[in-house]
This record gives structure tokens, C-alpha cells and sequence, in this order.
């Protein structure tokens, strides 16, 4: 294959406003850190979103849903550096009075797109045969505390913020995957675009692993950057949020975050029907 990444090419990338994401990306944001390429404006939208631009192949480098993954890996190789993966960070599934999970098999969820992981995982455990109203993260709590939504499928800060809506969980579905399967739960990734070759994955997956280690010794400069993209959000939830995504795995998968890789990668091929390309799932192949 002839790789088609020039070193002075300008890369795109996206990412969400989450503060995990924020936080990682704030020594690459704020031009800390050697970017490596990467755009100095990145692109910043809901996970949802960002998962159908990889679908188009949008853009160079970005997070991703790894239920989404499966459908664009013919296109992207995951880098090692700045995803979303570890235990006690799961999607949570709540509804607005306390119940059981069988009281909700035909309950309308109000769900943060189909593509997110929180979706898969909502399929995987078959308890809920109910419409699902797809809608933007943010709406997910108020649809469900207006009655809009018989339940909901929670993520980001929504799994510290659904008591201030009267709200009760119902099942925490990351707690559920652990358990069922042993391993910690792979949220989102951070993925390149093949074309451009192994030379810039590298040195991308460097970058982002400079600005995550900048952002660790820099925490009071980078929080004007992180707390100007949180919307709302009261600053103890944004460190709660920081603390519960950010972690080891987000600086490396390592071996234990790519066995958990390849288990949810296949439980979303079995459930979409399709199947993974016979091609390397990272772009140094060190797993292959």
C-alpha cells in the first residue's frame, strides 16, 4: 500500500467536549505539546456525531464509539492512546421510579444514539424489547424526567447527574459487562486513517500521549480549556468525570484493554451481523 501521509500534512481531528476527551487533548489544543500534524482547530461534537462522520471517512483522526468501529475498521486502524476503557465507568440505565429490570421490557428508552457502545450493551443484555428514542446525550435525563421516555441509557456526566432529576438506576451495564464477561468495558477510541500510513500513526499516538502526560502535570492550565467546553457542568463533576474515564488505558491499552478490545469488537460484529475485516485492529500490529 502506498501510504499517503506528508510531513508537513495538517491532520483533522475530532473529538467530544467531554471533559476526559478535553483533558486529554488540552496540551494538543492549546498547543503545548508537539501536535505532530494535528490541526490546531479540532472538530467538537457529540460522540453520535463523530461516529458518522468516521463512517464517511470525515476525518483523519478521531474518538469513536467502538460499537462504531466495526463499521468503518475497513478505513481506520485504532491508535493505543486516548480512548475511553476501564471498570466502574459503564453506561447506566435509569428510569424515573424505582423498578425492576423485567418492569421495563417493553418500556420506550430514550437511548444517546445507536452506534454508541451504551447502545450495544443495551442489545447484548436482551432485557428491553421497547421502542428507542434516539436523541443527543444531554436530552437523554430530561426526556425521562418529563415522561417523554418510560427510561433511559445514561453516559458521560449523566452517570453522576440523574438523582437531580429524580431519577433512580435501574441497572448499572457496565458493572453487568464486567461481570459477565471479566473484562473492563471499552467505551471509545481514538482511530487514524490507514491511508496515512504507520510513520504518522506513530506519531500521533506520541502526541496524544505527550498531551495527555502535559495535562496530568498541568491540571490548573488546562482547566479553563476543559471547563469552557462543559456546557453546565458543576466543577466536581467535571473531576468526578476526569477521574472515572481517564486511566492507565488512557495512555495504552496494553494487553488487558485489547483482549477487552477484541471481545466487545466481536460481540458488536455478532450483533450487526457483519464481520471484521481480516486486517490488522492496530496500526503497529504488535497484537497480530
Amino acid at each position: 500500500m502506498e501510504w499517503t501521509f506528508a510531513m508537513n500534512q495538517e491532520l483533522s481531528l475530532g473529538y467530544s467536549p467531554c471533559p476526559n476527551d478535553t483533558f486529554i487533548f488540552s496540551g494538543i489544543a492549546l498547543g503545548r505539546v508537539d501536535r505532530s500534524g494535528l490541526t490546531p482547530e479540532p472538530f467538537l461534537a457529540d460522540v453520535e456525531a463523530l461516529n458518522k462522520k468516521a463512517r464517511r471517512g470525515d476525518l483523519d483522526v478521531t474518538k469513536i464509539s467502538f460499537n462504531a468501529l466495526v463499521h468503518c475498521l475497513d478505513q481506520y486502524w485504532l491508535l493505543r492512546s486516548g480512548g475511553a476503557l476501564g471498570r466502574g465507568c459503564g453506561p447506566l440505565l435509569v428510569a424515573r421510579k424505582p423498578c425492576a429490570l423485567e418492569d421495563l421490557r417493553n418500556a420506550a428508552v430514550a437511548i444517546p444514539g445507536r452506534m454508541t457502545t451504551a447502545h450495544l450493551l443495551l442489545e447484548l443484555l436482551g432485557a428491553c424489547e421497547g421502542p428507542r428514542l434516539e436523541m443527543s446525550f444531554e436530552q437523554v435525563l430530561p426526556a425521562v424526567a418529563s415522561g417523554a421516555a418510560d427510561a433511559g441509557l445514561v453516559i458521560h456526566e449523566g452517570r453522576f447527574t440523574y438523582p437531580n432529576y429524580g431519577l433512580h438506576r435501574v441497572l448499572d451495564l457496565g458493572a453487568w459487562w464486567e461481570e459477565t464477561t471479566g473484562w473492563p468495558l471499552p467505551l471509545g477510541c481514538i482511530v487514524i486513517r490507514r491511508s496515512l500510513g504507520p510513520e504518522a500513526a506513530r506519531r500521533v499516538d506520541e502526541a496524544i500521549v505527550r498531551s495527555l502526560d502535559w495535562a496530568r502535570r498541568h491540571q490548573a492550565e488546562a482547566w479553563p480549556y476543559i471547563r469552557g467546553h462543559a456546557q453546565e457542568m458543576e466543577p466536581e463533576v467535571i473531576r468526578r468525570h476526569i477521574e472515572t474515564f481517564v486511566n492507565d488505558f488512557s495512555r495504552d491499552v496494553g494487553p488487558e484493554g485489547e483482549g477487552a478490545i477484541r471481545r466487545l469488537l466481536g460481540e458488536a460484529a455478532r450483533t450487526a451481523g457483519v464481520q471484521l475485516p481480516n486486517q490488522p485492529l492496530f496500526w503497529d500490529s504488535r497484537e497480530e
